[in-house]
């Protein structure tokens, strides 16, 4: 391999001389050449917006991804210009589980159609996720990389440019300030003028540099506004799936009954256990079907003696079958309990019309 000496060392003089400078610098033994305020404030603040970009970038990904395994595999794929291969999500793999459950164990059980109505909700859960990742990841992930990887990297080396255009410009003051003979201090001032003239230059680009900063602030503003929108769309379809599958787990009669500890309701409700113990109790009435059972008769059902609660609908319910009662969001209703009831139910009515409704649809008022 063809060595140019001269050229190396040149390049390790140059070295020597600037770390002797800034030893000096540091001891304040030699001049050096300060930035206005204005230009170290933009410094600081593309310091400080790499810094958190870095971070909030880092813990994105692990919000998408937490597996450190899967990051690092997908983090080569991506060095390498791969594509990366299509991952089973958790929820997706845990459908598959599920259903194969549900196949082995008895399809038409109880169980087995549980595991069925939950392994296609799961499935639908892991859809969304997986639409989520990839939203999040294009709209948000991809332009902080983008300014790691492309403008913070122009700014760094601009910078590293004007520090040695910094160094360049002190060394000939303080060879200037050295030189005594006339042709000396010439020499001095012509090497002075244009090392002044390389630092101005230079200083002029980084400081557009600097305060295009500005301008990454708004375009990470407006891919934070997609990635809060593409989180919003995903819960929203998250809540709504759970919301069918709730419904739909309720039209299974007397798959919860018996069940100790019933399903959280939404924030804002009454807990199903707390409600069904502070409800007022019908008495059994002769020939009444069981409570579990969707034929209920509960037209033969009065309001118990001791009174009733009033009940604000949070969210729209239709109706399964007759024995249930369809509401709106944000009506009124008088709700009750019968005794052995399934503590996810109470009896509701509204005018002359009666059904059991599910309780983590409602909210108990005093």
């Amino acid at each position: 391999m063809d060595f140019n000496m001269k050229k190396l060392a040149s390049d390790a003089g140059i070295f020597f001389t600037r770390a002797v400078q800034f030893t000096e610098e540091k001891f304040g033994q030699a001049e050096k050449t300060e930035l206005d305020a204005h230009f170290e404030n933009l410094l600081a603040r593309a310091d400080s917006t790499k810094n958190w970009t870095e971070r909030i970038l880092r813990q994105t990904e692990v919000l998408l991804q937490p597996n450190p395994s899967a990051r690092v595999e997908e983090f080569l794929y991506e060095k390498l210009d791969r594509k990366v291969p299509s991952r089973v999500t958790n929820g997706e793999l845990l459908a598959q589980y599920m259903a194969e459950a549900a196949g082995e164990l008895g399809p038409t059980t109880p169980y087995g159609k549980t595991l069925i109505k939950v392994s296609e909700a799961e499935k639908r859960l892991g859809a969304a996720e997986r639409d989520f990742i990839h939203t999040a990841s294009v709209s948000f992930l991809t332009p902080l990389r983008n300014f790691l990887e492309g403008d913070w990297k122009t700014i760094s080396k601009e910078r590293r440019l004007l520090q040695n255009r910094r160094l360049d410009l002190d060394a000939c003051k303080a060879r200037l300030k050295k030189a005594k003979a006339a042709e000396a201090k010439a020499t001095a001032e012509q090497e002075l003028r244009v090392a002044q003239t390389e630092f101005d230059r230079q200083a002029e680009v980084t400081r557009l540099l600097l305060e295009g900063i500005s301008s990454t602030h708004v375009n990470h503003l407006r891919c934070l506004h997609e990635f809060v929108k593409a989180q919003t769309t995903y819960y929203a379809q998250c809540y709504r799936h759970m919301l069918d599958l709730q419904k739909q787990l309720g039209r299974f009669p007397g798959t919860f009954v018996g069940t100790t500890e019933p399903a959280s309701p939404p924030l804002g409700t009454t807990s199903p256990t707390t409600a069904a113990a502070t409800m007022p109790v019908v008495p059994t009435v002769a020939g009444l079907a069981p409570p579990g059972e969707a034929a209920l008769c509960l037209e033969e059902v009065a309001p118990p003696a001791s009174g009733t609660r009033k009940a604000r609908v949070l969210y729209d319910y239709e109706a399964a079958d007759s024995s249930e009662l369809a509401l709106l969001a944000d009506e009124l209703i008088t709700v009750y309990s019968l005794p052995g009831m399934d503590p996810d139910w109470l009896v509701g009515e509204r005018g002359n019309k009666k059904g059991k409704v599910p309780v983590t649809y409602l909210e108990l008022l005093s």
